[in-house]
């Protein structure tokens, strides 16, 4: 049997190491940000409905964390409904033109101080973009900076 150099385990060692390396590069580039458009962190109140697995009506009031292109991240401080369940939500920021839209639950947070949802808008995209995501945009650039105040 040939005696093995430390150099040799050494370079096997390495190739081992860059292999494995190269692996989990690949899966984190496979990961990447899925995102098609800016947040823009804003809230706006939100109501959402959907059915629980007894198939009672759930309705939760809410915050928006932040509005994306095709969804968003809302503050329900009572109940969350489940990943993957289908909601309606509704962005009640002008109670004269409520915009509802069909959404699906992504994600969940359940920090008990502050739950929340990631949901994604499943159709009708264009009036979302157009009354929410754009509109969220508006408030934004309108808004002033704070002054700062040197003590």
């Amino acid at each position: 049997m040939p005696k093995i150099s430390f150099f040799d385990r050494l370079n096997r060692f390495d190739f081992v190491y860059f292999k494995n390396l190269i692996t989990e590069g690949r899966k984190l580039l496979n990961m990447q940000e899925r995102r098609r458009g800016t947040r823009y962190v804003v809230s706006f109140p939100v109501r959402v409905k959907w059915k629980d697995e007894d198939g009672k009506q759930i309705t939760e009031e809410g915050l928006t964390e932040n509005v994306g292109p095709r969804g968003t991240l809302v503050y329900l401080p009572r109940h969350l409904p489940n990943v993957g369940s289908k909601v309606k939500l509704t962005i009640t920021e002008n109670p004269e033109d409520e915009i509802s839209v069909p959404a699906e639950v992504l994600r969940l947070e359940r920090n008990a101080s502050h739950p929340q949802a990631a949901l994604q808008v499943t159709k009708q995209f264009t009036l979302w973009k157009e009354k929410v995501w754009d509109y969220a945009a508006e408030v934004l650039e309108k808004e002033q900076p704070e002054e700062y105040e040197d003590w």
